[in-house]
């Protein structure tokens, strides 16, 4: 026998290379299949924040709620998330079917609407307290959830074009909102103007919780198509943020934890203000709360692409350095105009900060550690919300309602309006101060000098009209 013929390695044969392309083309397949339902889940998700849990605080008011019950409305369920976070990743070390866990909580959850709608109706004289209530319960189930969800949702798409699609589910998700928060405020001013407010409510909770039930199915579709990776060591969560996770991670904790609590300071109390003490109508509110949500739709394609292309630290540092002026307009003017223009412009900024934070956390980490470093991401952000809500809470009943510098007086509606200035203070402090800790985690191209104007969102469509009509303008 020819001994070369025996040294060397057997070619694989025409049945393994046809197994292995149906092999990659399964793969694929799947993926696509579960970037499919990602998408729908986002419209769902939408569909329940927008008819329900963006009315949470309108709800609360009609039960005649005060600040201060606001301020607890907003944190606790926060608070009480991260600790159904950490659960979770816990449990996920013993579960044989992950899934399992998505199908309970989105259950869970979807089931929460009903105590939500029946117990203040029987109880009213406790009606905000048991309203808190059962907004912990419903947020603790879906913080159960997060953690696997966002580890699977990242497999679907490859790391260079994330960006592009998760600002496509964004996408989604705002103009989905964008439709649940004008129905559901034209159903409440009905409501209002007929007298029967209470029934205004049960009508958009229960689309609320039929568009829970659909995101679960589109979870779990997704979660028998996608492998979910496992935890990988038996250390805790204290071994991975002090031995495993990076210092430029843990600096950007920090920084989302903060800016989470300086955001928070305000967060909550800009509906009181508005319904309260500027007397606007439910469908005034749906308006302005729509406003941001258009902006967003518009604007997260660019915001994505922005982050593929020059990296997410880029749009960090792009979008924390105009938050901070965002809640200080609002001493400027009472005018309804003038108040939509800005939160318009705010649905710009919190598009590109939002999806900068998320994607961040995701190309920082590898696959086995995700579900544990997602889990710790939103548990420093929940943290931030509720200690940033509480604080507001009490800030909001010692602030004063107005403020003389010698001749010149600044008396607003309440003195809710200084406390989004405060907040927007603290925000840029934040922001100067931390943003220089931490860098890019992936390896992205060298913005060019001045180019980077001309990418933003809003920007490139107009310079691009521009160039049409004159080829100079552009750089």
């Amino acid at each position: 026998m020819n001994r070369s013929t025996v040294d060397q390695p057997s070619s694989p044969s025409e049945g393994q290379i046809v197994q292995a392309s149906h092999g990659v083309t399964a793969g694929m397949d799947a993926k696509s299949r579960s970037q499919h339902y990602g998408v729908r889940d986002a419209a769902f998700q939408a569909t329940a924040q927008g008819s329900g849990e963006q009315y949470f605080s309108a709800f609360a008011l009609l039960l005649h709620a005060s600040p201060f019950q606001i301020g607890i409305l907003s944190a606790l369920p926060q608070l009480v998330g991260v600790v159904a976070q950490l659960i979770s990743v816990k449990l996920l070390q013993y579960l044989h079917v992950p899934g399992q866990l998505l199908i309970a909580g989105g259950w869970a959850q979807a089931l929460c609407w009903l105590p939500i709608l029946s117990l203040p109706l029987f109880l009213p004289e406790y009606g905000p307290w048991l309203f808190i209530g059962c907004a912990v319960l419903y947020f603790a189930f879906g913080h159960a959830t997060t953690p696997i969800w966002n580890s699977l949702l990242v497999d679907v798409v490859e790391q260079d074009s994330r960006g592009a699609y998760f600002a496509r589910r964004a996408r989604t998700t705002a103009l989905t909102s964008f439709l649940a928060l004008g129905i559901a405020g034209a159903v409440l001013t009905l409501g209002q103007k007929w007298g029967i407010n209470w029934i205004g409510f049960l009508i958009i909770f229960l689309v609320a919780a039929a568009a829970r039930v659909g995101a679960t199915r589109c979870q779990t579709k997704v979660s028998t198509l996608v492998p979910v990776h496992r935890i990988d060591a038996p250390h805790g969560f204290r071994h991975f943020l002090t031995k495993t996770a990076t210092r430029d991670y843990r600096c950007f904790l920090l920084f989302c934890g903060l800016m989470h609590f300086a955001v928070l300071l305000s967060g909550p109390f800009f509906v009181i203000y508005l319904l309260r003490d500027l007397h606007w109508s439910y469908l005034q509110y749906a308006g302005w709360m729509a406003s941001s949500i258009s902006a967003q739709f518009l604007t997260l394609g660019p915001w994505g692409h922005i982050g593929d292309r020059y990296g997410n630290k880029t749009l960090l540092a792009l979008t924390a350095s105009a938050v901070p002026l965002l809640p200080m307009g609002y001493l400027l003017s009472e005018q309804y105009l003038f108040l939509l223009i800005l939160n318009f412009f705010g649905g710009v900024i919190w598009a590109g900060l939002s999806l900068g934070l998320q994607n961040y956390v995701f190309d920082s980490l590898r696959p086995e550690e995700r579900t544990r470093g997602v889990a710790l991401a939103n548990a420093m952000n929940a943290v931030g919300w509720g200690l940033g809500a509480l604080t507001g809470s009490w800030l909001a009943t010692v602030l004063p309602a107005q403020l003389s510098f010698g001749q010149w007086h600044v008396t607003p509606a309440s003195n809710l309006p200084f406390l989004f200035c405060l907040s927007g203070a603290l925000r840029l402090v934040i922001a100067v101060g931390l943003l220089r800790t931490f860098d890019e985690p992936r390896r992205i191209t060298s913005v060019p000098q001045g180019h980077l104007l001309w990418q933003l969102p809003l920007v490139k469509p107009l310079t691009a009209l521009l160039s049409w009509k004159s080829p100079r303008v552009v750089p």
